[in-house]
């Protein structure tokens, strides 16, 4: 019997003894979550013939539908996120509800066109199996060598100004939303932005010490 109870004992010990490194393990989780940086696009050294803070250029190109969509030129003061695409990109395809979510929390002042290159047929086939009817979707390597795309998915952000606002690598949400932050931070990445933070904070603790 008194092993029993002592069993029992130890044991509420040991549960109570888990709990605590639970909390404490839960305290630096947060910690760390505070401490860490927010991911951003990844911002590739490309040659592209427009810059971010450029003037994106003016374009008219046909869509997959036989429509037409205007790139740049800020119409109706809108922003326009271009995000390129392929049929054999598994990373896009993980993306695509992170944009139909981007497409209707920013509906406001955001429009998304969807773009690419290839066989026009392997794309409508693509458009139809993912359900991206919603979407404008180019077919233009002009575009993209515009812009230095040279890895997908790539994101370009043109503000309504009609200025090249943001533009990377994306390949999370939290990459493709860092693009928002880019542009209301007026920064060309948000790597930029943190970097700058980083050197404002050495500098005065230079100027402190």
């Amino acid at each position: 019997m008194s092993f029993v109870i002592a069993s029992q004992i130890v044991m509420w010990i040991a549960v109570l003894g888990l709990g605590l490194l639970c909390l404490a393990l839960a305290r630096q989780i947060g910690v760390l979550h505070q401490r860490l940086a927010p991911a951003g696009a990844l911002a590739l050294q490309q040659r592209a013939a427009v810059k971010v803070g450029d003037p994106a250029p003016q374009l008219a190109l046909p869509t997959l539908d036989g429509a037409e969509v205007r790139i740049g030129g800020a119409p109706a003061g809108r922003s326009q996120l271009l995000l390129f695409v392929s049929p054999d990109c598994p990373i896009c395809e993980s993306l695509l509800p992170a944009i139909r979510s981007a497409q209707g929390a920013e509906r406001n002042w955001l429009d998304v066109v969807l773009a690419s290159d290839g066989e026009p047929q392997r794309h409508r086939q693509f458009v139809r199996d993912k359900g991206l009817g919603k979407f404008p979707y180019v077919l233009s390597e002009p575009l993209g060598r515009t812009f230095g795309v040279a890895k997908l998915p790539f994101a370009v952000l043109i503000d309504e100004t009609g200025k090249l606002a943001a533009a990377g690598l994306v390949n999370t949400r939290e990459h493709l939303e860092s693009l928002f932050i880019a542009k209301e931070r007026q920064v060309a990445s948000l790597q930029d932005y943190l970097e700058g933070r980083s050197r404002i904070t050495a500098s005065t603790g230079d100027g402190r010490g």
